[in-house]
């Protein structure tokens, strides 16, 4: 979705300052089709609880998207820095939501990335920007673990890079099979990381408390 021309909402919650971005035009559209579905489904769009709601869901629905107006490659770029270090960096329990794309129905779960830097490291909090840039676009959840692992790579070139995801689904929760407690683990990794040795060594980590 486009936001070159934004409609810039600013609300005051818990003591800061949040700016959500959309595009008037994108909800205007998604609105109507929000209206129309609430119809078609048996339900009273104009009622007092749902007269508001379509706007609600279209403006929803971009927040959740608004990763593809994000660059990660330039995420990463932005806080890249030289350091003499080669040993693993770990960053984990990222929080991951996102909208899985058969059903557009959420995901969610945390996200485990380490690499093992050579000439290059990056700003932490670059690392769970990324992250979101991908998520916060109709996924599945292997394509995603690929995007992140392939983005650190290409930003940095390190000695290897590892991204580990554990996710629920709620279109297995919800609907379809239904079964409530499963976990959705994937894994991508290159360079020194095939070695089972450094890869056990990251999962020893990450699943130490």
């Amino acid at each position: 979705m486009s936001i070159d021309k934004q409609m810039i909402e600013e609300n005051e919650m818990d003591g800061y300052t949040r700016f959500d971005q959309f595009n008037p035009r994108s909800i205007e559209i998604l609105s109507q089709r929000y209206f129309d579905i609430l119809k078609e489904i048996g339900e009273d769009p104009q009622r007092e609880g749902l007269k508001d709601t379509p706007q609600r869901v279209a403006k929803a629905l971009q927040f959740l998207t608004h990763g593809y107006d994000l660059d990660p490659m330039a995420i990463m770029k932005s806080a890249r820095f030289r350091e003499d270090y080669k040993h693993m960096v770990i960053v984990k329990d990222i929080e991951l939501y996102s909208l899985c794309e058969h059903h557009i129905l959420p995901f969610f779960g945390k996200v485990h990335v380490a690499y093992i830097p050579d000439k290059y490291i990056v700003g932490l909090s670059k690392i769970p920007r990324v992250v979101d840039a991908y998520a916060r676009r109709l996924q599945v959840q292997e394509r995603l673990t690929n995007q992140i692992r392939d983005c650190i790579r290409e930003a940095l070139n390190p000695l290897g890079v590892m991204v580990v995801i554990e996710a629920q689904h709620l279109c297995m929760q919800m609907r379809g099979i239904q079964k409530q407690h499963s976990i959705t683990t994937t894994s991508a990794f290159t360079g020194q990381f095939e070695d089972e040795s450094t890869r056990s060594e990251f999962i020893s980590l990450i699943s130490g408390k």
